[in-house]
């Protein structure tokens, strides 16, 4: 198999900043998609990996080169490819394969296939490495995992759609957020800050619960009906039993318990955030209204261009700070305290100056 080099930007080790590098990436064969990438979203997923945080689970192999919210255009395509030509504007989330047999492929839920390969990190079949990401000039994937990007949308900022828009879209959709529902967002960052804006588009009565009392005026603006400051008990006391759903964005440890308190009967909570210790759940907390405590991953490959299809049709975006390449290790910091609206978005023209 052929090889090419991509210009990128990778974390030599846990404890090294990112800095400009070239990969080997494979030539697309009859079934390839090759992208120029043109903009990649910054996920909080992606400074874990880079200082390998997550190493009981996913160990880090190095050099890593994260990035898996990864918008572009497309250059080259195999000879047995149909959905996509060069010029086509397209995208890439946090999957580039999976074995496609199994059950979980076969009910569209690839993101719990056991073969699934992740954009990056994860053992690459083709190069006998592992994959790498979007903080790069180009990226060549299986057509399955490639998506259409609906026209009118702004590239930057629909490059997050491909983690934290299909991450709230998903557990929104399945628990039936929609016209006559009461929903819940807690937390307004990366994911939050999406949840707020889907939740509205599909009709539900939003309210964002939040620990800042600054990001009021922005979660009306972004689309909810209430802000609710989650530290002032009595706001949180009005709120009791009404929730027919929550989806709780927060990373960091924080009491769930408050927050089963405020669904109604048969009401559900959904963590799409992972805080690194376990949370602490009452038993009566769920008992008492049969209610359920429940995670999301992800979506789908059919969803995930479901979700598109449907910004899309809602012109949704995220609300991104587009930065350089060159500036990715001070805005890990700046993720660290939160200090984005709301998502950043690299801008890989940047990378052609390395």
């Amino acid at each position: 198999m052929g090889m090419y080099n991509a210009k990128a930007y990778a974390a030599p080790s846990a404890t090294s900043p990112l800095a400009s590098t070239v990969i080997a990436r494979r030539d697309p064969t009859e079934t390839d998609v090759q992208i120029e990438i043109l903009f990649c979203g910054v996920c909080h997923s992606d400074l874990h990996q880079a200082r390998n945080e997550w190493s009981g689970v996913m160990p880090t192999v190095y050099p890593c080169v994260p990035g898996h919210e990864i918008l572009g255009r497309v250059t080259r395509v195999g000879a047995k490819v149909t959905r996509f030509k060069a010029g086509d504007i397209a995208a890439v989330g946090c999957l580039v394969n999976s074995d496609g047999t199994c059950q979980m492929c076969k009910d569209g839920f690839e993101q719990f296939c056991t073969n699934a390969v992740y954009t990056y990190n994860f053992p690459d079949q083709h190069t006998g490495k592992v994959t790498y990401g979007g903080y790069s000039d180009s990226v060549v994937v299986e057509e399955r995992f490639v998506f259409k990007v609906p026209e009118g949308l702004d590239l930057a900022g629909a490059a997050p759609l491909l983690c934290a828009g299909i991450t709230t879209y998903s557990p929104l959709r399945h628990w039936g957020a929609g016209k006559g529902k009461k929903v819940g967002i807690v937390g307004l960052g990366g994911l939050g800050h999406m949840g707020v804006k889907l939740a509205h588009a599909m009709g539900a009565h939003v309210v964002l619960f939040t620990t800042s009392p600054g990001k009021k005026d922005d979660g009306l603006r972004l689309g909810a009906d209430e802000v609710v400051l989650s530290r002032d008990a009595n706001q949180m006391q009005q709120h009791a039993g009404s929730f027919d759903f929550i989806l709780d964005t927060v990373s960091a440890q924080h009491d769930i318990n408050q927050y089963m308190a405020l669904l109604r009967r048969d009401g559900n909570l959904t963590l799409v955030g992972a805080p690194e210790q376990p949370l602490p759940v009452s038993a009566f907390s769920v008992i008492f209204g049969r209610k359920s405590l429940s995670g999301s991953l992800i979506g789908g490959i059919r969803e995930t261009q479901e979700m598109l299809d449907f910004c899309g049709a809602h012109k949704i975006t995220a609300d991104v700070e587009v930065i350089p390449i060159q500036k990715i290790n001070e805005a890990f910091d700046r993720l660290l305290k939160q200090d984005v609206k709301y998502r950043f978005s690299i801008d890989m023209a940047s990378l052609k100056n390395e």
